[in-house]
C-alpha cells in the first residue's frame, strides 16, 4: 500500500455514511444555491459526492482549523448555534466577535490582497455564515480569517453586524419560506463567481430535474 492510499483510506474511514443530520439548514451553505441548500437539509442522496482529491482538500482545511483552534480555550471553539430551522457550529467565539477560519492555496490568498479585490462580493457566502453566527450569539462583529496553506500567512477581515443584519434576515426568510412550501426551488448558482455547479454534490440530479441554470447553459 502506498502512502497516498494510506492517507486516502484514513480519510475515507472517518466519513460516516450513516451520519444522522440535524434536519435543519447548514449555516455553512448560506449564500449558495437555494436548491442545494434545500436538498442538503432534506438529506437528499448525493449523485456527485466529493472525490478523493476533494476529501484531501477538506482534510487539509481541517488541519489549519485545528492549528488555530488549539490556541484558544476549549469553550471558545466549535460553539453550537441552533434555531428552529438552522444548526451549525461557529469556529470560535470571543467576547467581541465570532471568527470563521478559511484556508486556501497561496495564489488565491495573495489575489485577495489586491486593492481591486472586493471581499464583500467575492466572499459573500462566507460573510453570511459568520454573520449568522454573530447575530444569534449576540455579537456585534464577525471576522473571517484566511490562511495561506503554503506559508501560514494570515489575512483577517472584520464585518459589523449592523451592516449585514438585513442580508442575513433576508437569506433566513427565503430559506424558511422554501422549507414551509416543501417545493424544490429553482437552480441558480449564487457563490464561487458562478462556478458553484462545478462543486455541487447534486449536479447530475439537478441537471436531470431541470432549472434556470441548465436552460441558460443549454443543458451543459
Amino acid at each position: 500500500m502506498t502512502v497516498q492510499e494510506l492517507v486516502d483510506n484514513h480519510i475515507a474511514s472517518r466519513r460516516d455514511p450513516n451520519r444522522v443530520r440535524s434536519g435543519k439548514y447548514s449555516p455553512s451553505m448560506l449564500g449558495r444555491c437555494y436548491r442545494a441548500q434545500y436538498w442538503n437539509r432534506k438529506n437528499e442522496p448525493q449523485t456527485n459526492p466529493p472525490d478523493k482529491r476533494s476529501l484531501r482538500v477538506f482534510e487539509a482545511g481541517h488541519l489549519f482549523h485545528d492549528l488555530v483552534q488549539n490556541l484558544l480555550k476549549p469553550e471558545q471553539v466549535e460553539v453550537k448555534v441552533e434555531t428552529e430551522h438552522f444548526c451549525g457550529y461557529a469556529d470560535f467565539v470571543t467576547e467581541e466577535y465570532v471568527g470563521d477560519i478559511k484556508s486556501q492555496h497561496s495564489k488565491g490568498f495573495w489575489y485577495m490582497k489586491k486593492d481591486s479585490y472586493d471581499v464583500n462580493e467575492k466572499k459573500k457566502n462566507n460573510i453570511l455564515q459568520v454573520m449568522f453566527y454573530a447575530k444569534h450569539l449576540g455579537k456585534k462583529w464577525g471576522r473571517l480569517i484566511f490562511i495561506s496553506k503554503d506559508d501560514l500567512c494570515i489575512e483577517e477581515y472584520g464585518f459589523p453586524l449592523e451592516q449585514w443584519t438585513e442580508e442575513v434576515a433576508k437569506e433566513e426568510g427565503i430559506l424558511i419560506d422554501i422549507w414551509q412550501k416543501q417545493e424544490v426551488p429553482d437552480a441558480i448558482p449564487r457563490a464561487y463567481e458562478g462556478k458553484e455547479c462545478s462543486y455541487c454534490s447534486w449536479k447530475d440530479k439537478c441537471k436531470e430535474f431541470g432549472g434556470s441554470v441548465w436552460t441558460k447553459n443549454g443543458g451543459n
